[in-house]
């Protein structure tokens, strides 16, 4: 019997739960909007470091960014199609130093990769 009236309690509870709904609204700034739209252009103009790690064929090069996800699984890559080959580009270093000290541990497990600087602007 307590079996029972526990087993009631908590099958009205559980309906009970699921019954109750509601909205949330929330209400921002509209500075905040244009600041992250600033912030957005800000990083997208912005150069920066980055390593490449390999190319080849898009097999190739899906197959080194896969490899080079578990070597360095903190470490942001991706495949960039740069005719005729595509290639396996990692980070997205500010400053120099910070992408020296990467790259010369990326060279150790990669011997083929390059430090790539960023290409100057032309504003």
């Amino acid at each position: 019997m307590k079996a029972f009236k526990f087993l009631m309690i908590f099958l009205f509870s559980a309906l009970y739960m699921n019954a109750q709904e509601g909205d949330i609204q929330i209400e921002q700034d509209e500075k905040i909007v244009a600041l992250l739209d600033i912030y957005k252009e800000y990083n997208k103009s912005n150069e920066y470091y980055r390593i490449q790690v390999g190319f080849g064929s898009h097999n190739q090069a899906m197959k080194i960014k896969s490899d080079f996800e578990i070597d360095f699984p903190n470490l942001y890559s991706h495949v960039d199609f740069d005719s005729p080959t595509y290639r396996v580009r990692a980070g997205r270093f500010k400053s120099k130093l910070e992408a020296e000290r990467k790259f010369k541990e990326v060279r150790k497990k990669y011997p083929d990769a390059i430090l790539l600087k960023p290409k100057k602007s032309t504003r």
